[in-house]
């Protein structure tokens, strides 16, 4: 059979060309929120408990682009001895990988949230799929609790938003 036809419907391998529904875009991408102003030595306001160098590579260039500081901890202690050192200065967020085993979230969350009341957020993230992991981390004290995707997609916005001055906000 002939198909030489289908050479007259373009694209490159006789296909159909490509075509996306109209008024749809073809690629939606959030826009990034302004740079905070540079704060110098300023303490760092966010810290997060992440061992995965892929999320902490993630987390570092966003908050690089942003003007915003994040320290990473490996152990409760670390992070204690940081709030220890910025004046008892609490941080406004802390990050957690609620799959970072080494950091055991779950026995620290409600620990951090008795010493360190209502001033800081608590945010964890996890896989989709772990819907019994999320319930135990909101029953424990995680003021949000995410999918890996969705932590990604709204990271700029939180550090912007946690990762400002007082007087910004």
């Amino acid at each position: 059979m002939d198909h030489s036809y289908r050479a007259n419907q373009g694209g490159t391998n006789g296909s159909r060309p490509t075509r996306g529904r109209p008024g749809f875009a073809t690629a939606y991408a959030p826009a990034e929120p302004e740079p905070l102003p540079h704060q110098g030595d300023a303490n760092p306001r966010i810290f997060a408990f992440v061992e995965d160098l892929f999320f902490q590579a993630k987390i570092q260039e966003t908050a690089r682009k942003l003007n915003v500081k994040v320290e990473f901890c490996k152990k409760e202690e670390n992070l204690l001895e940081r709030i220890k050192e910025n004046g008892d200065e609490k941080p406004s967020l802390i990050i957690f990988d609620l799959n970072n085993a080494n950091a055991k979230p779950l026995a620290l969350i409600p620990k951090l949230k008795t010493k360190l009341k209502k001033d800081t957020s608590i945010i964890g993230f996890l896989s989709h799929v772990q819907g019994d992991l999320k319930q135990k981390a909101h029953e424990v004290g995680c003021d949000m609790v995410l999918p890996r995707s969705a932590f990604s997609q709204n990271l700029p916005q939180l550090l912007r938003r946690h990762g400002a001055p007082e007087t910004i906000v």
